[in-house]
């Protein structure tokens, strides 16, 4: 039973997630109704039984822009699990820039991993290529739903598809 819980969009996209407490008061206000609850679980006060609700779906749909997730060393790390891209190392993480910055390599998404130090220092100013250093995983741009797993932590078979993890 999770404290969290997802919130979707009048169309069934994720939003976010919030607390259980929170995800009552919406469905109690009928701004969200109940998509999906924790089986033979309920939150009781004197007067009323409710269900624990695992998923709520809001009843108008919420016009969000893109949602960029912003270039940080703490995000490319998140992105990466927090291992090193040529080795698997845990310890002692910066970040690379797979085409070096002196031969025209940019601060984006698809060219920065996490790697160790003495992978970092192995690779020097050259491509991975020409160092002889495979990645372990090509990079990539994040999305939202992503960052929400990861916060939560380990996701619920029921949200899965509203996640597209299925």
């Amino acid at each position: 039973m999770s404290p969290h819980v997802l919130v979707l969009n009048h169309d069934y996209s994720a939003l976010t997630v919030c607390t259980v407490r929170r995800a009552i008061v919406l469905v109690h206000l009928n701004k969200a109704d109940l998509v999906e609850s924790v089986p033979d679980f309920y939150l009781r006060s004197p007067s009323i039984k409710l269900p624990y609700p695992s998923i709520v779906r809001l009843r108008g749909y919420v016009r969000v822009p893109y949602r960029n997730i912003m270039l940080s060393r703490k995000n490319v790390l998140r992105r990466d699990g927090h291992r090193c891209q040529y080795c698997g190392k845990r310890e002692s993480l910066t970040v690379d820039h797979v085409l070096p910055k002196s031969r025209g390599g940019k601060d984006h998404w698809t060219n920065l991993v996490a790697a160790c130090i003495s992978c970092n220092n192995r690779k020097g100013d050259r491509t991975p290529e020409e160092a002889n250093m495979k990645l372990l995983r090509k990079p990539f741009r994040p999305s939202h739903v992503m960052f929400i797993r990861d916060y939560v932590g380990s996701v619920e078979e029921t949200w899965k598809p509203y996640l597209f993890l299925t």
